[in-house]
């Protein structure tokens, strides 16, 4: 995947091209499936009415297994989109490829490490920001940095940037390896011209497509569950 990057500058700040385009494809999707399965809801659901609210379901269930209490509402809205940005994210690159003069402008948003990296640091600022407020900067300090003892400082400290780090990297090493390992499939087997080569190449394909579907599902709930940690252990007192 040596792909070429289009870059643009606004007001002297670089933005890929084909970054932020998937990534408002990703968004508007999500808008679509959630605009389309809440229109003419009913006391009692049938058909796409069940379908969204077992999402909801399932996300408040995510929320309840860091946050069992009523604090731990307010966070499920934020988790359920989250949940079905970073889903839809994963999969789009399986589905969809847009590449022109060798710039491809649709792919996968959580294939680059500049989205993953964005949405960790998000998440954790979040996180860190709820702290302070639910228990002030002082509090927050004690809660995050000293708790359970003081001796703890240094590896507190660390664990920051470690869990910075991880939540970001886990999901695009993933994404991105299952993206590669596709191109490859097709490139080097399905554009032979040799049957005994592109005819292995077809369920070969059709094996890691469905594969990269139920990792890129595992990943949007890791990577929200961590998120419920992460804020958990900020508006929690250890």
């Amino acid at each position: 995947m040596n792909e070429e990057s289009q870059v643009l500058e606004l007001f002297g700040i670089p933005f890929n091209v084909g970054n932020c385009l998937s990534g408002l494809v990703s968004a508007l999707i999500v808008f679509g499936l959630v605009f389309w399965f809440s229109r003419r809801l009913q006391m009692k659901p049938k058909g796409k009415q069940n379908m969204i609210e077992w999402m909801i379901d399932f996300t408040n269930g995510i929320v309840k297994s860091s946050m069992p209490d009523e604090q731990g509402k307010k966070y499920g809205l934020l988790i359920f989109t989250l949940f079905l940005f970073i889903f839809v994210s994963n999969q789009i690159g399986l589905a969809i490829q847009l590449p022109i003069n060798g710039v491809n402008y649709i792919k996968s948003p959580t294939a680059s490490p500049a989205t993953t990296l964005t949405l960790a640091f998000l998440v954790l600022l979040l996180s860190h920001l709820m702290g302070v407020a639910k228990f002030g900067f002082k509090g927050y300090v004690k809660n995050s940095y000293f708790s359970p003892m003081p001796a703890l400082f240094p590896i507190n400290v660390l664990e920051q940037f470690t869990n910075f780090l991880t939540l970001a990297l886990r999901l695009y090493g993933n994404i991105y390896s299952g993206e590669v390992l596709l191109t490859v499939i097709y490139e080097q087997l399905a554009k032979s011209h040799t049957p005994w080569t592109y005819l292995p190449a077809i369920p070969l394909e059709m094996i890691w497509q469905g594969f990269s579907v139920f990792i890129g599902s595992i990943q949007a709930y890791v990577f929200v569950t961590l998120t419920m940690v992460y804020i958990s252990q900020k508006v929690e007192k250890e």
